[in-house]
């Protein structure tokens, strides 16, 4: 198991997210336990990316629930429909917000979040939990992030 996340300074954002696809699949590996993944798929993205909040949501008793993250203390829980993660559970739908101020109902947990992706991750056809990620830059997110953020909570 890696004891810290290498990652080359001067690279594009796709590099590295490819420097750390094989990290990361080294790190949750074969460990079965969901939080115990969580807490570091988590930590390996905030610091691999330097992202400002990255976190999951959990859904449970019709509620998303504040799992493991790194950054920020966070909102606990969030309906479904509300907020950009609650938006994300209800459609079914990664969102890519590039301004959080401009997003309808957006749930302002820190004010120093800008823009914001959340992607949900699915088992037997319904969202169990939706991974957040914040920064404190607008308009940082996109296509690229979602392509290997989604490659990413394959791992799970």
């Amino acid at each position: 198991m890696p004891e810290e996340l290498i990652i080359a300074q001067g690279l594009t954002k796709e590099e590295k997210y490819k420097s750390l696809l094989p990290q990361i699949r080294a790190l949750i590996g074969e460990e079965p336990d969901l939080i115990a993944n969580l807490a570091n798929l988590a930590s390996a993205l905030k610091y691999g990316m330097n992202f400002f909040w990255v976190g999951f949501y959990l859904v449970k008793d019709d509620e998303l629930v504040l799992g493991p993250f790194q950054g920020p203390v966070a909102c606990t829980r969030i309906e479904k429909g509300k907020g950009v993660c609650g938006k994300a559970w209800e459609t079914g739908d990664t969102q890519i917000v590039p301004n959080v101020d401009e997003f309808p109902g957006h749930i302002a947990c820190s004010s120093e979040s800008k823009s914001e992706i959340v992607i949900p991750v699915f088992k037997d056809g319904e969202v169990r939990l939706v991974l957040d990620v914040d920064s404190n830059e607008l308009d940082t997110f996109d296509q690229t992030d979602q392509r290997y953020l989604q490659e990413i909570l394959k791992f799970l």
